[in-house]
């Protein structure tokens, strides 16, 4: 008796597995991440060719008997960060596995507190495997975890990179290993993503620059200072580019330091900021800050030398501590950008790839370096001052217990409770 079995039909070629020499004929690797040996009635699953062989039903109960009692060079566990149960070869939706990388825990609070449980959620409710990890801050470790999802079988690999060369390496393997790639939140300049979700960031930019300019007055000659976002992230540039187009048009204001924070590190935003304090004799009259966490560390300083309130400070993310800040009059505005809404959108592609579908995106953005249009998501982000916080609150963008905790009069004030 004889059975039809689809298997790929690849050149001879040495193998190796751990070190091992397994030979040009009787390895092929039935998952990306296994060795396997014996016969070569064993399933290829990449991609590149197919064909159609006969083979006798003893084999294939010989070799699938093998690849059963064989040890694996990695493992296939999702692990605790995993979801959804196990389906059969042919199943798309069954096989499916997505696997999400974040980037640190210090860029911004959101990464852990709003990103990874809306993805969580949405994953769950689509049955969907999953692996969420973050890397703090740490390319090479960035880049362990994209080896060892691309290992583990994932589909589906969404990044929000560190830099953009590491970005690009891992994009370009996962390609090569036939793997659905998006950038998340921050776009990889040079890489190889098929898609992207972010925000409008230049629009984000936008918002920081009127913001700041309603807070001083158009009509108000005054020194500004910007402390820009990291030098490696693509983002970092558009905000900046957002703010100077609105602040460059005024000409009552007169830029008197402007400078990037490596990494977005906010104790280094502070010494930054404090030189540039000092140097200008304490004459700023407006702070351009990229995030809430950068704001936050101009603050302090403006703090220091009882000015803090005074000078007023924009941010970004609508923060616990960016959204006490502004009730307390100590910053301007911030920027609410809906973490959910992001997460629920690379949710949404995600899941769409997974099933074989086509992704359905509302615009694209340029990769300069790359010289491409990126097919991509594009939300729109919200501006917040005191008159609004209490719209990222009843939005879930933060809880009112968190942000009213020691500003309990504030909140009231603003309607918050």
């Amino acid at each position: 008796m004889t059975a039809t079995r689809v298997i790929c039909c690849p050149p001879l070629l040495d193998r190796w597995c751990d070190g091992r020499y397994v030979g040009a004929t009787n390895y092929l690797p039935l998952r990306p991440n296994r060795c396997h040996f014996g016969s070569g009635a064993v399933t290829f699953t990449q991609k590149e060719a197919v064909c159609v062989k006969r083979i006798p039903s003893l084999l294939v109960a010989g070799a699938l008997a093998l690849t059963l009692g064989l040890s694996a060079c990695g493992s296939d566990d999702s692990g605790s960060k995993g979801s959804g149960g196990s389906g059969s070869g042919g199943d798309k939706a069954a096989d499916a596995k997505i696997g999400v990388i974040l980037p640190d825990t210090e860029s911004s609070v959101r990464w852990e507190t709003a990103d990874r449980p809306a993805l969580e959620k949405a994953f769950k409710d689509a049955g969907v495997k999953y692996d969420i990890q973050n890397a703090q801050g740490d390319a090479d470790k960035m880049a362990q975890i994209a080896d060892s999802m691309i290992a583990s079988g994932v589909t589906v690999l969404a990044i929000v990179n560190l830099d953009n060369a590491s970005g690009a390496a891992i994009e370009e393997k996962a390609k090569n290993q036939g793997i659905a790639t998006i950038d998340y939140d921050r776009l990889t300049l040079g890489g190889s993503a098929s898609y992207y979700v972010s925000f409008d960031n230049t629009k984000v930019g936008e918002l920081q620059g009127a913001g700041l300019e309603a807070c001083l007055g158009k009509d108000k000659a005054s020194n500004i200072v910007f402390l820009d976002g990291s030098p490696d992230d693509s983002n970092a540039t558009a905000f900046s580019k957002g703010a100077h187009s609105v602040l460059d048009k005024n000409t009552n204001y007169k830029k008197v330091a402007e400078q990037a924070v490596p990494k977005w590190d906010n104790k280094q935003a502070g010494v930054i900021f404090e030189q540039m304090f000092t140097q200008n004799k304490g004459k700023i009259d407006g702070v351009l800050a990229a995030n809430d966490g950068l704001g936050g560390a101009a603050i302090s300083i403006l703090d220091k030398n009882k000015v803090a309130g005074k000078v007023p400070v924009t941010g970004q993310d609508a923060t616990v501590e960016g959204l006490q800040n502004i009730l307390a009059g100590t910053q301007c505005m911030s920027v609410y950008k809906s973490a959910t809404q992001e997460a629920g959108a690379l949710a949404k592609l995600a899941i769409g790839l997974t099933k074989g579908e086509k992704g359905e995106t509302n615009g694209s953005v340029t990769d300069p370096e790359g010289k491409r249009d990126v097919p991509s998501v594009l939300l729109d982000p919200v501006s917040v001052t005191k008159d609004n916080v209490k719209a990222v609150i009843d939005d879930g963008g933060q809880k009112a217990a968190d942000v009213c905790k020691g500003y309990e009069k504030q909140c009231a004030a603003a309607g918050i409770s």
